[in-house]
């Protein structure tokens, strides 16, 4: 019998989260934990105020996204109080 000589195709995931997941690391600052999460130049498409230094974070700067990982109200709400960071101002901050 002959053999297939067909590529087999992976399943795709085309889910942007479990991609964006990977790349999530957790930080503890004066004994609160973060979730920090990394966004790409190419990624960045609003403008958002960095909460470091007061000045915009315009589309096509990377920067970092933070929030509570230890929340008392919940994931979705501390998910809703993200912020938009300068990388080096959440590195200084």
């Amino acid at each position: 019998m002959p053999r297939a000589n067909r590529r087999r195709r992976e399943p795709e995931d085309d889910s942007l989260g479990r991609l964006l997941a990977g790349w999530k690391r957790t930080e503890t600052r004066r004994g609160v934990t973060w979730t920090v999460q990394p966004v790409s130049a190419a990624s960045a498409q609003k403008t958002y105020t960095c909460p470091g230094c007061g000045r915009d974070v315009t589309p096509g700067v990377a920067h970092v996204v933070v929030w509570r990982a230890d929340g008392v109200l919940g994931d979705a709400a501390d998910l809703a109080a993200r912020r938009h960071w300068h990388t080096n101002c959440w590195r200084i901050g």
